[in-house]
C-alpha cells in the first residue's frame, strides 16, 4: 500500500482524503492506474511474462511481421527497451528475428507458433485480471468505461 493509499484509510477505515481530492478525475485515474499496473504486472509475472511481452506479441499477431522500430511505435515501448524485450522473446522461442529481405541492415520480427499459443494463454490471464480489476462494474458498465477511456486517450493522443 502506498503512502497515499494509507492516508485514505486510517485505522478506523473511514476515508480521510478531502472531498476536493476524492472528486478529481485526474487523481482517481492516477490511483487506479497505479493499482491496475501493480495487479497486471504481478499477474503476468505469475504467468512468466511482462506487459511488454504481451504488447509485442499482440502487435505481431494482429498486424503481422514488423521491424523493431515499427513494433516500438505500435506498442509505445521505447526502441532501446524493445531490444531487451525482443531478446527475451527470441530466447524463449516466442518470436523469430531475421533479416529484412528489402533492407539487410534491419531485422524483421515474426511471432512463432509457440508465441501464438503463449499469447492465447496470456489473453486468458489478462481476462481474469481485468475481471478482478473491474469487479464492481457490470458488463455494460465495463464496456462503457473502456469506451470512455478510449475516447479520452484518443482525444489527448491527437492533441499532443
Amino acid at each position: 500500500m502506498t503512502r497515499a493509499e494509507a492516508a485514505d484509510l486510517p485505522d478506523d477505515g473511514v476515508p480521510q482524503t478531502p472531498d476536493r481530492l476524492r472528486q478529481r478525475a485526474s487523481r482517481l485515474l492516477s490511483q487506479l492506474s497505479t493499482r491496475s499496473d501493480r495487479l497486471i504486472t504481478e499477474g503476468l509475472a505469475q504467468a512468466d511474462a511482462r506487459k511488454w511481452h504481451y504488447a509485442a506479441l499482440a502487435s505481431l499477431q494482429e498486424y503481422g511481421p514488423a521491424s523493431q522500430a515499427a513494433l516500438s511505435r505500435r506498442t509505445g515501448v521505447y526502441s532501446s527497451d524493445m531490444v531487451g524485450v525482443l531478446n527475451e522473446l527470441v530466447e524463449r522461442d516466442l518470436v523469430e528475428r531475421g533479416p529484412d529481405p528489402d533492407d539487410r541492415r534491419r531485422n524483421i520480427i515474426t511471432i512463432s507458433a509457440q508465441g501464438r499459443r503463449h499469447l492465447r494463454r496470456l489473453d486468458k490471464v489478462l481476462d481474469a485480471l481485468h475481471d478482478e480489476l473491474l469487479a464492481p462494474l457490470s458488463q455494460a458498465e465495463r464496456d462503457q468505461f473502456v469506451e470512455l477511456l478510449t475516447r479520452l486517450l484518443d482525444h489527448h493522443t491527437r492533441t499532443s
